[in-house]
């Protein structure tokens, strides 16, 4: 049977805890400033936040009432949604930040064990709802940084454990992509590596990509350019694929 991981719990509510501090601290006239992500302004970002929250609640619902329910009525309705709200005042957006996060920690809390094992529907694919809580923190962590307030959040202040656990992760996702040269991706500071890109052997060139561990999650994620990052041999980073 699937539980939901107990770690996962605390270590949301701290990384939930961190996203509302750097929200506390931003001024008004912030929130329509361009964030990381195209085309988007840290409002809009704070917006998608908020109803990615709903949405998850949504797949947790299903799985306790045993009726599929899809994060969002559609990407339409996601859409219009994260755009009406990313026009709400600093104190709208705190509020509805707050208020979305706490009908989520009431989603887990009213959880049975037996609906943390349910398949819930993904675009990307099923899987079980006792996963809901870890995607949760990778939105807060990444979307975090993508405000944009490198001297509030940034990926080196990333968790350690989640820098891990992701790298582990999202290397393994452009593995086998052959568009891409045999990557090793090195964490200079404690030596683990990770294979990524085309498979060996192969015509495709190889390259050794060596930094910090939250630096190469930051390039992978297309969070970064990679400038902190060493290339061996020397040469330009190649251009990721979007992730799916």
């Amino acid at each position: 049977m699937s539980i939901a991981p107990a770690s996962d719990i605390p270590v949301l509510a701290a990384a939930t805890a961190r996203l509302l501090a750097t929200v506390d601290g931003l001024r008004e006239e912030q929130l329509t400033e361009p964030s990381l992500l195209p085309g988007w302004t840290r409002g809009h970002v704070l917006a998608h936040i908020a109803r990615n929250a709903d949405g998850l609640l949504n797949l947790l619902t299903g799985a306790r009432t045993g009726v599929p329910t899809p994060m969002y009525a559609s990407p339409e309705a996601r859409e219009h949604d994260i755009e009406a709200g990313s026009k709400g005042s600093l104190a709208e957006h705190a509020a509805d930040l707050r208020a979305s996060a706490a009908r989520f920690d009431a989603a887990i809390a009213a959880m049975p064990e037996s609906a943390w094992a349910v398949e819930v529907p993904h675009r990307l694919g099923a899987f079980p709802a006792s996963g809901v809580p870890a995607r949760r923190l990778q939105e807060v962590e990444y979307h975090h940084v993508d405000l944009g307030l490198p001297d509030a959040y940034a990926p080196k202040d990333w968790p350690e454990a989640f820098v891990r656990e992701q790298l582990a992760r999202v290397s393994a996702q452009f593995a086998g992509r052959p568009e891409l040269p045999h990557l090793t991706l090195v964490d200079s500071v404690t030596g683990a590596a990770h294979a990524s890109g085309a498979e060996r052997p192969s015509a495709a060139r190889e390259l050794t990509v060596r930094g910090t561990a939250p630096a190469l999650l930051a390039w992978l994620t297309g969070r970064s350019d990679g400038h902190d990052l060493d290339v061996e041999p020397k040469t330009a980073l190649p251009a990721l694929p979007p992730l799916g």
